[in-house]
């Protein structure tokens, strides 16, 4: 008989029995609260699903994405602006949903992923000030695709540069980082860098160890922009990007702040017990350039922390969650070796009673957004009773 829904430590847990296809749903489930769903259709969709069945996650995740796509034209026509904004919003998490579980060559999943940023695109182009889709040059011709968003005025504004890890991409980001920063009057930089979202899906271009190189073009690419204060520029990295933004925070001191939303301290021992049955192993490969489970865990050899973390100069914030599907240990070594070689660094871990526990506050994103962009608005000296929230 099948095992009941329950509420774990980590959040609502949907299909006992199916461990990572329950962890996405939460996923879901928590964006909603952000903007990227509504708990009725994301429990809808659910009821819909066979347990355990790709194919009918990405078709009843498709079913609702279209629906409030549609819904969000025929408003727009009808000059309902803001209606349109909400559902074009929660079509886009629900087309990352509904691509996350399709094959790489699987031509539905860059289909789908156009749709997604399709969708996103539009609700921007009614944000006050317009967010901006941009293309940030990084090698061999091939641009990273990028959003920024900024918030009312015609000052300076200080910018956090926002990556997700092995799954998360910029169209994500929002619902983890971008809506936050944008209240705390933070411009937002959410970038699918090597190995993410455009840049993988159609580019191929696969992850990179030494991401303070992708970090860095980010960084050139706002210098030369009139709204962007140089001296204040942040990082932060999500799962996989905690990794990331640790490592670009360590080697490119041009930044003044670096978050590890998730923290990891070597990739190549988190990814060593995952063989080809593992739920992630096919986008581990994508992800990496790799044949086999086997190739990318060799791929993920250098990058480590160890060796690396003792450069940073900038604050560092290390947000995780207490009770992690994907553990807890790394938190604590990534705290302990920063404060041992003199880092001004900062471990917070979410625990079970405030919610938030789940690996990057997946179950309570809005949570992990106050943690974060308050220590990152406290670090830029932001005086937030003189903003204004609307």
């Amino acid at each position: 008989m099948s095992q009941p829904p329950r509420y774990e430590p980590f959040g609502w847990h949907h299909w006992p029995e199916h461990f990572f296809m329950s962890y996405q749903f939460r996923r879901g489930l928590g964006e909603t609260q952000e903007g990227g769903g509504a708990v009725s259709e994301v429990f809808q969709a659910a009821s819909r699903m066979t347990p355990g069945d790709d194919e009918s996650w990405h078709v009843e995740w498709l079913r609702v994405a279209e629906r409030n796509d549609s819904r969000g034209d025929a408003e727009e026509k009808a000059a309902h602006i803001r209606t349109a904004m909400n559902c074009w919003l929660r079509a886009a998490d629900y087309y990352r949903s509904a691509e996350f579980w399709l094959l790489p060559e699987d031509p539905r999943r860059l289909a789908t992923f156009d749709k997604c940023e399709r969708a996103g695109r539009k609700w921007m182009k009614y944000l006050d000030p317009a967010g901006e889709p941009v293309d940030i040059a990084y090698e061999n011709g091939v641009s990273m695709p990028a959003y920024f968003i900024k918030p009312k005025g015609e000052q300076r504004f200080p910018v956090l540069i926002s990556f997700g890890g092995l799954d998360s991409f910029k169209d994500e980001l929002w619902f983890m980082t971008g809506r936050g920063a944008v209240q705390r009057g933070i411009a937002v930089l959410m970038v699918d860098g090597p190995g993410q979202g455009g840049t993988l899906r159609r580019h191929r271009i696969a992850t990179r160890f030494d991401y303070e190189v992708p970090v860095g073009k980010c960084i050139d690419w706002l210098l030369k922009r009139h709204d962007v204060d140089a001296s204040r520029i942040a990082v932060s990295g999500s799962s996989l990007g905690g990794y990331y933004a640790a490592r670009a925070g360590s080697k490119e001191h041009r930044l003044a702040a670096c978050i590890s939303h998730g923290a990891i301290w070597d990739v190549e021992q988190r990814f060593r017990d995952r063989g080809e049955g593992h739920a992630l192993a096919n986008h581990m490969k994508w992800v990496f350039g790799a044949k086999t489970m086997a190739e990318a865990i060799a791929k993920a050899t250098p990058f480590k922390l160890e060796g690396v973390l003792g450069e940073m100069r900038c604050p560092y914030l290390v947000i995780h969650g207490g009770h992690d599907v994907l553990g807890v240990e790394n938190s604590k070594t990534v705290y302990e070796y920063a404060k041992s070689k003199g880092v001004n660094v900062t471990l917070r871990l979410t625990s079970e009673e405030e919610t938030g526990a789940e690996h990057c506050q997946h179950d309570n994103p809005t949570l992990g957004q106050e943690l974060m962009i308050d220590w990152l608005a406290d670090v830029f000296r932001i005086d937030q009773k003189a903003l204004s929230f609307g």
